[in-house]
């Protein structure tokens, strides 16, 4: 029988990027889809600093692990998506944990999404230019 290691479960989603994380007791590590953090994120820096944020506002950055598994969307939309299923994961792990990340922001999704195109439009909203002749 193989033995199974405890983890806490998070869900975030943001525009078409829906992220599950999963923290484990550990040193620090971040891995999204089977790559290391960083070499996902294409060695951008910003964006792995968005993504630790809230265990660094927590100061648990070298206390767990993370596995994440991220899809659909573009990166900017993968990285939000992210940091909320981490924040969701901690709050389940440490429940008073939870003031401190709302009042950072980082338990609320954000809801906008990509307005639907109309019939008789370009887009969303862009219409054909008006001619007056």
């Amino acid at each position: 029988m193989v033995a199974t290691k405890k983890y806490t479960y998070g869900l975030g989603r943001r525009k078409a990027a829906t992220a599950t994380a999963r923290l484990y007791k550990g040193k620090g590590e971040i891995t999204i889809n089977d790559k290391p953090a960083l070499e996902y994120l294409s060695g951008n820096k910003t964006y792995l600093a968005e993504i630790t944020d809230p265990l660094a506002i927590a100061e648990k950055q070298k206390d767990y692990d993370v596995t994440i598994v991220v899809k659909g969307g573009g990166l900017a939309g993968q990285v939000d998506a992210i940091k909320l299923a981490i924040s969701k994961a901690l709050v389940t792990e440490a429940a008073d944990l939870r003031p401190v990340l709302k009042k950072a922001g980082m338990m609320k999704r954000d809801p906008r999404e990509k307005e639907r195109k109309k019939y008789g439009l370009r887009s969303a909203r862009k219409k054909e230019q008006f001619s007056k002749r």
